[in-house]
Parts: C-alpha cells; sequence; structure tokens
C-alpha cells in the first residue's frame, strides 16, 4: 500500500517539535535517505524488523531523538564539542539520527557483523556526514585498546542486553565527567538492582532515568542515565563473551 509521504513527514515534525527539535530542510531530506537505504538493504539482510515509514520515522528515529529528554547536546557541543560512541548500533540507532539532528557530534558506531558496518558506512557517505567512524569488531575487546578507552564524553546504546552486561560494555568507553545513557523499553526497578554493583565497580553511578512515552503514542521508554564518577579498573571489560555469559 502506498504510505502518505507527506503526512509521515508532517507527523515526523510535530513528534519533534514536542522534543523542542526542529529539523532544517537538509535534515528532513537526509532522514527520509536514510529511511530509503534502510528499506533497501533490509531487502536483503536483516536489519530491522519495522519498515513502513510511518513506523520507522516514529519507533527508530523518534525513538533515538528522545535522548534530548536526557542530555542536553547544544551546550556540551557549545562548550567543547562532543564525542560520541553506539555500541552495538545495528542499522545506526541512535546515533545516526542524532548525527542527522546535531552535525557538530563527533561519533563513533560499533558493531560486531561486518555487513551491517558495510551499511553504516553506506549510509555515512550517501548522507554526507562528517567526523562519523564505523568500527566491526566486539566492545570488549576495543573497550581496552587506548585509543578508545575512555575517550568520549557519551556513550548510548539501544542493544538488547541486560544493564550488568552492557554497563560492562559501554562504561569504560566513557571518559571521568562523561555519561552512559541506556535506552530501554520496560521499567528498570529490578533490573537496575541487579546491576548496580556493576556499575560502581566499572566506576559510574546512576544519577537519573527518564521515563515517557513517545509523542502521540503509546510507546512507553526509559532513559537510565549513568555518570563516569571514576576511571574503570585495568581488568575490565573482561574477555569476549564473558559479560554476557558471566553478568558482574
Amino acid at each position: 500500500m502506498a504510505e502518505n509521504f507527506d503526512s509521515v513527514i508532517k507527523q515526523f515534525e510535530e513528534n519533534l517539535k514536542e522534543l523542542n527539535l526542529v529539523p532544517d530542510g537538509k535534515q528532513k531530506e537526509q532522514f527520509v535517505e536514510y529511511y530509503h537505504l534502510l528499506v533497501e538493504w533490509n531487502s536483503f539482510m536483516n536489519l530491522t524488523a519495522i519498515t513502513d515509514m510511518e513506523g520507522v520515522f516514529q519507533k527508530h528515529f523518534v525513538d533515538s531523538l528522545s535522548i534530548v529528554k536526557a542530555y542536553d547536546f547544544t551546550d556540551c557541543i557549545l562548550e567543547k564539542g562532543l564525542s560520541l560512541i553506539d555500541v552495538g548500533t545495528g542499522a545506526g540507532f541512535p546515533s545516526i539520527p542524532i548525527k542527522i539532528m546535531f552535525p557538530g557530534v563527533k561519533m563513533t558506531l560499533l558493531d560486531s557483523l561486518k555487513k551491517r558496518v558495510k551499511f553504516l558506512d553506506e549510509v555515512i557517505g550517501k548522507l554526507g556526514l562528517e567526523d562519523a567512524e564505523t568500527i566491526h569488531g566486539r566492545a570488549e575487546d576495543f573497550g581496552r585498546e587506548e585509543k578508545f578507552r575512555e575517550s568520549y564524553h557519551l556513550c548510548v546504546s539501544r542493544a538488547v542486553a541486560n544493564l550488568s552486561t552492557l554497563s560492562e560494555y559501554c562504561i569504560p568507553f566513557v571518559k571521568a565527567g562523561g555519561k552512559f545513557i541506556s535506552y530501554k523499553s520496560e521499567k528498570l526497578a529490578e533490573e537496575l538492582s541487579a546491576a548496580e554493583k556493576a556499575v560502581f565497580l566499572l566506576g559510574g553511578k546512576v544519577t537519573g532515568q527518564v521515563d515517557f512515552y513517545l509523542p502521540h503514542s503509546d510507546i512507553y521508554r526509559n532513559l537510565l542515565i549513568i555518570d563516569k564518577i571514576k576511571p574503570t579498573p585495568g581488568k575490565f571489560p573482561r574477555k569476549a563473551g564473558i559479560p554476557a555469559k558471566e553478568p558482574l
């Protein structure tokens, strides 16, 4: 069924307005091109189960940008520039929508599947995104490398993993004074309780969470904010595979 292109874009703008975001003409064109590339590549590889235009714009693009409820990008960029790493980025969520909306962010996209990284390289090239690099590999390996370890102001992840495991993947990338923000789609009380020890051992501290429904929807979201208060001990992250099998 042919989708009503104009109505989807209009709704997208309305939804972003709820987040105090106003995309310009170029940014809207980039989101549309990103959508078309996503659907094209999804026809021969598994990137997303959501392919209708309305669904992608709401459940991927708006969802990714909802991070502005938990982090002020404008101030950070104006003051010192912002380096961001997206761990387990998949098809580029949340990092590509963030990059489109805030082009001054210096972006690193990390994923363990080579085919997805090839797709991300295509998106970055076609959309003309500057200061955006991809890494093919595992968080446990790159989190130990000097170039990446404790090098970022902000780490984000929409990856599906328990919070203890995700913290060991992500917190080592964040410099002291930075933040790790985890996107979740459920209530967090039990998971958060189980992860408190891991967060502490890794040098982090849970400082807040923002729960809400995506604009004009009944889609529940939860953003968990972890501050990096001290360096991560050298023994973390543990070897690849261990954080998932044996959460801290």
